[in-house]
C-alpha cells in the first residue's frame, strides 16, 4: 500500500505531512444557533495577461515532490508524478481493485507464489527493453538493502523473486499475504531498468506515458509525452508542475492563464470565486480522501467506548460539510472508501443526536455540572482554518456538555506529538493509504503501535487482530470481503475514529484543456488523457 499520507484536520489542501494549511480564502463562523452561519471572505482577483505556451500544460502544485526515485518517494506529489513517468506491474480500476498494467495477466497457482506475464515490447525512454530482470532489480534493490527506503518493509513477505525468462516473474512468499497485488500496483512501485542505482534520484528513467526532462526543488518538474508509449501516446506534448506554495498566488496563476490545471488545492470558497470566472472551469467528481478524528484509548475519559460515542453523536457534521466544505464532501461511515470493494456501509450510524449523547454521558457516569461533564483537550496546528473547523466542533460538543479545549501547534510539533501518543484527540486525513483493507493491519492491529504502524490510538480488541490477520491470509476476494465486513462492524461500534467525511475532487482549469477524466483516488493520471485546445 502508499505508505500514509495525512494531514491535519480542516481545510487543508496539500496532500502530504507538511506545515499545516497554506495562508487561503476562508469561511468564517459568524454564529452557531442550530445551524452554521458562513460568510466567505472572498478574495480581488485580478485578471491580467498571460501568454501561454501552446503545447505545454502547466499544473499548478504545493510542493516538490521530494524524491522521483519510485523506490524511495512516499510524498504524494513524488508517487502521483512518478505514476506518470513509471509503469507498475499491476493498475487499479475505479473499483479500487487490481488491474493488468505492465503483466497482462497473473496466476496464483497456490498461496506463497505468484505468477505474473509481462506484456512483450515495453521499452525504457533511453530505448531499454522492459524486461522481467528490471522487476527483479526494482523489488532486489530494496529487499537486499542497495537502496535505503521505508517502502521496503511493505515488501516484507517476498521471500525472492525469479525471472525465468524475459516476460515471466515469479514472486515467492514467506508467508501468504493478499495484498501483496495492491502492493504492486498504481504508484506503490514503478519499474526502473536493471543495475539502477541512487543515480535515479536525479534523472528518473521509466517506461509511463511521460519521460522526465528536468526539475528545479520549489520551482517546477518538466515531463514530456513519451511518443513510443505501449499503452498509446498521451495527447499533450509537454506537462510543467509549477510550484506555487500560497493559494492567492495559485488562484492568481489561473485566472491569468500562466497556470491551466490545479487539483485538490484550493478552498471552497476559492474554488466557488473562480468558478465565475469565464475562462475558467470547475470539474468534481467523488473522492477517497478521509478526514477523521483519533482518541486516545489510554486515556482515562475517553478510554470508555460510551463517551467516544457521544462524540460522534454530538458533532454535526452536514452543515460543516455543507458551509465549510460548501458540499465537497461526503458524510463517512468507514475508513475505507465506498468505492472500495471491501466498503462495509451496514455499520452502526452516529448521526446528530443530541439526546443519545446526553444518555450514554450519563450512563458513563459524568453528570453535567454547572453544565460541564468533564474537559477534554484536542491538538491541532496553528493553521488559522483548522482552528475554525475546531471551533465549530468546540461548540457543538459544549451542548453536551463537553468542553473541548483546543491546543494548537506548528505542524511538526503537532504531528510528533500524534505520532508518539502525547494527545487526547486529534483530527488527520488519511489519502491514499485508505483505499485497500490492508490499512485495518496499519491503523488499528495492536501489533501495530507507534513507531511499527499507525495505531497511533492505542486500540486493541484481540477479535479484530484475528480477523485482520486471517484476511491477510486469505487470497479469495469473496471470502476476504465478510472478514473485512465484520472489522468494519466492530470498529464503528468501539469507535477508535471518527470517520468524519470524503473529500471530492476538484478540479479548476482554464478552457483551453479539454478531455480531463478524473478517477476517485485523485492522482494525475487525468493527464494521460487530457488535451489542449490550440
Amino acid at each position: 500500500m502508499h505508505e500514509d499520507s495525512t494531514s491535519d484536520l480542516g481545510l487543508r489542501t496539500t496532500d502530504f505531512e507538511g506545515p499545516g494549511l497554506r495562508s487561503t480564502v476562508r469561511c468564517s463562523v459568524v454564529r452557531w444557533a442550530g445551524t452554521l452561519l458562513c460568510v466567505p471572505l472572498l478574495i480581488s482577483l485580478f485578471s491580467c495577461s498571460a501568454k501561454s505556451d501552446r503545447n505545454t500544460l502547466v499544473m499548478v502544485i504545493e510542493s516538490s515532490p521530494t524524491n522521483l526515485d519510485p523506490r524511495v518517494g512516499i510524498d504524494a506529489f513524488s508517487e502521483r508524478i512518478d505514476n506518470l513517468i513509471f509503469d507498475d506491474l499491476l493498475s487499479r480500476g475505479d473499483d479500487l481493485n487490481v488491474a493488468p498494467g505492465l503483466a497482462e495477466r497473473w496466476e496464483i497457482p497456490d498461496p506463497l507464489t505468484y505468477i505474473f506475464h509481462l506484456h512483450r515490447g515495453v521499452k525504457f525512454h533511453d530505448g531499454r527493453p522492459l524486461t522481467s530482470r528490471d522487476v527483479k532489480w526494482t523489488f532486489d534493490s530494496l529487499l537486499q538493502g542497495k537502496i535505503r527506503s521505508t517502502k521496503t518493509a511493505v515488501y516484507r513477505f517476498v521471500d525472492r523473486i525469479d525471472a525465468p525468462d524475459d516476460a515471466t516473474v515469479i514472486f515467492r512468499m514467506k508467508e501468504q499475504d493478499a495484498t501483496l497485488l495492491w502492493n504492486l500496483s498504481d504508484g506503490a512501485m514503478g519499474i526502473v531498468p536493471n543495475g539502477s542505482g541512487d543515480e535515479m534520484t536525479q534523472h528518473p528513467i521509466g517506461s509511463g506515458p511521460f519521460r522526465f526532462v528536468s526539475a528545479e526543488t520549489d520551482r517546477e518538474v518538466i515531463v514530456e509525452r513519451n511518443d513510443d508509449y505501449w499503452g498509446g501516446a498521451a495527447k499533450l506534448a509537454r506537462v510543467r508542475f509549477a510550484i506555487v506554495p500560497d493559494a492567492t498566488t495559485e488562484a492568481l496563476e489561473l485566472r491569468k492563464g500562466s497556470g491551466d490545471v490545479a487539483i485538490n488545492s484550493l478552498t471552497p470558497d476559492t474554488v466557488f470565486t473562480l468558478s465565475h470566472d469565464p475562462n475558467l472551469e470547475v470539474e468534481r467528481s467523488v473522492g477517497t480522501r478521509l478526514a477523521y478524528l483519533g482518541f486516545n484509548l489510554r486515556d482515562p475519559i475517553l478510554k470508555d467506548a460510551r463517551v467516544r460515542q457521544a462524540i460522534a453523536y454530538a458533532l454535526d457534521r452536514q452543515p460543516m460539510i455543507e458551509f465549510l466544505w460548501r458540499g465537497e464532501a461526503e458524510p463517512a461511515r468507514s475508513i475505507l472508501p465506498p468505492q472500495s470493494w471491501a466498503y462495509n456501509g451496514d455499520v452502526p450510524a452516529y448521526n446528530h443526536n443530541l439526546d443519545m449523547a446526553n444518555q450514554l454521558l450519563d450512563a458513563a457516569g459524568y453528570p453535567a455540572i454547572n453544565g460541564v461533564r468533564f474537559h477534554i483537550t484536542m491538538k491541532t496546528s496553528t493553521d488559522e482554518n483548522t482552528r475554525l473547523m475546531v471551533a465549530v466542533m468546540q461548540q457543538q460538543l459544549r451542548e453536551a456538555g463537553i468542553a473541548l479545549d483546543i491546543r494548537s501547534f506548528e505542524f511538526a510539533t503537532f504531528f510528533s506529538d500524534v505520532q508518539h501518543g502525547a494527545f487526547q484527540m486529534y483530527g488527520l486525513r488519511w489519502i491514499g493509504g485508505n483505499e485497500d483493507p490492508d490499512i485495518f493491519e496499519y491503523a488499528f492491529d495492536s501489533a501495530k503501535f507507534p513507531p511499527n504502524g499507525a495505531n497511533r490510538g492505542y486500540y486493541s480488541n484481540p477479535k479484530v487482530d484475528a480477523l485482520i490477520d486471517k484476511a491477510r491470509r486469505e487470497i479469495d476476494p469473496s471470502l476476504r470481503k465478510p472478514l473485512y465486513a465484520e472489522v468494519q462492524r466492530i470498529l464503528a461500534a468501539d469507535l477508535p475514529y471518527i470517520d468524519l467525511w470524503y473529500l471530492d475532487n476538484v478540479v479548476v482549469h482554464t478552457r483551453r484543456v479539454r478531455n480531463i477524466k478524473l478517477n476517485p483516488a485523485g492522482n494525475y493520471d487525468f493527464l494521460r488523457t487530457a488535451e489542449l485546445v490550440q
